[in-house]
């Protein structure tokens, strides 16, 4: 097996006390593709969990084994009778927790009690099984696992750029005063060109009348005499 294909199944922590029942629950686990950790103990899962364990020893600084660090699980399958911590005080110290509250956890026993079967459903169990569990029993807790993992990309979604402001659109009184100022100007214009324009048309004539000959030439009449122009 690959590391790609161990980083892309579904990781079960088991904790029971029997020998046999743990060897049993690894078996349907590793046959239904999960990857399995077993622990004999519910401190023992709080320390893989990374999570102290002040029931047993409330003086110990820590209970926890150097060699262990903290992976990641997926989901938790624990059984209800255990001497020490039960699966049900276990089911409460990973409720109890901010960073593992979210991971299922699924209780099995024994004995079917119906009132212990309730009080560990409402305080958070996913599932309570009834000894022995078999191959039916591990195609419930995929359910379980695909809901939490829809979950986690939603929490960790990135939030969406901040929207520039939009600029105000123009008002009409101003875009109505931007144009007449445009056309006055236009029309000023033009009527400066047209006045210079005349004043050197009226220079040019009076130069042309000046200088002409035929402006000076006498005009004879039909009696023959010259009349001055």
């Amino acid at each position: 097996m690959t590391v790609v294909d161990a980083e892309s199944r579904f990781h079960v922590l088991a904790v029971d006390d029997s020998l046999i029942d743990r060897k049993l629950i690894e078996k349907l686990l590793k046959n239904s593709s999960y990857q399995v950790t077993t622990v004999d103990s519910g401190s023992k899962a709080l320390e893989v969990l990374g999570l102290r364990d002040e029931v047993e020893d409330p003086s110990s600084p820590s209970s926890s084994s150097p060699d262990h660090q903290e992976i990641g699980v997926n989901l938790i399958i624990t059984d209800y009778c255990m001497p020490g911590m039960t699966g049900y005080d276990l089911l409460k110290r990973v409720k109890g927790s901010s960073s593992l509250k979210d991971i299922p956890v699924v209780i099995m026993s024994s004995e079917n009690v119906p009132a212990r079967i309730n009080r560990c459903l409402e305080d958070g169990a996913e599932e309570f099984f009834l000894k022995p569990v078999n191959l039916a029993d591990m195609k419930k807790l995929e359910s379980h696992l695909l809901k939490r993992k829809q979950q986690l990309p939603m929490a960790a979604a990135p939030e969406p750029p901040p929207q520039q402001p939009e600029k105000p659109p123009h008002k009409p009184e101003e875009a109505a005063a931007s144009t007449d100022a445009t056309q006055t100007d236009g029309i000023i214009s033009d009527c400066s060109c047209s006045s210079s324009s005349s004043k050197r048309k009226a220079s040019a004539m009076e130069q042309e009348g000046l200088s002409s000959p035929e402006r000076t030439k006498p005009r004879l009449s039909s009696s023959g005499l010259a009349v001055e122009t």
